[in-house]
């Protein structure tokens, strides 16, 4: 009996450098102050967990991920602005905590926007929790904004 994957079922895999072009058409799109080329082919040098969240073949989402002794970090997650809203970012973090898990992390980690709503709502429902705020942290239109830390056992 041979493996066929499903049609509709996205599927994750390593992000190669040749992948670059396509994270960062998305990228933008769907933050105010993305990360740029650099940003994500230092995290690749760096030897982060770097994967392409793709959908029949398109990428619809990637994410980085720093392991730090038994934490993972989670540095950037995103979906494509035109399928958001239809589950495709609960389904990466599961993904994502699965492989932190693999990695035999205990806790994940995560800073987020107090204005990205939608992210807040994601995690919170996920089992992150806020346990400080860094001040400041983000760059934002007239001036800085707040970064939430959040958490969670895995």
């Amino acid at each position: 009996m041979s493996a066929v994957l499903k049609s509709g079922m996205p599927q994750l895999r390593e992000m190669k450098k040749a992948d670059l072009d396509a994270v960062i058409q998305i990228e933008p799109v769907i933050y105010p102050h993305p990360w740029t080329r650099g940003n994500f082919a230092d995290s690749l040098k760096s030897g982060y967990y770097c994967v392409v969240y793709e959908l029949d073949g398109n990428m619809i989402g990637y994410a980085v991920m720093m392991m730090v002794l038994d934490e993972a970090h989670l540095l950037n997650i995103s979906i494509a602005k035109e399928y958001q809203g239809k589950g495709f970012g609960r389904s990466l973090l599961e993904e994502l905590i699965s492989l932190a898990k693999h990695k035999k992390a205990y806790t994940m980690f995560l800073e987020v926007r107090p204005s990205n709503k939608a992210a807040l709502s994601l995690y919170e429902s996920m089992g992150f929790n806020e346990f400080s705020v860094r001040k400041g942290y983000y760059p934002a239109a007239n001036g800085r904004e707040d970064a939430i830390l959040m958490g969670r056992e895995l």
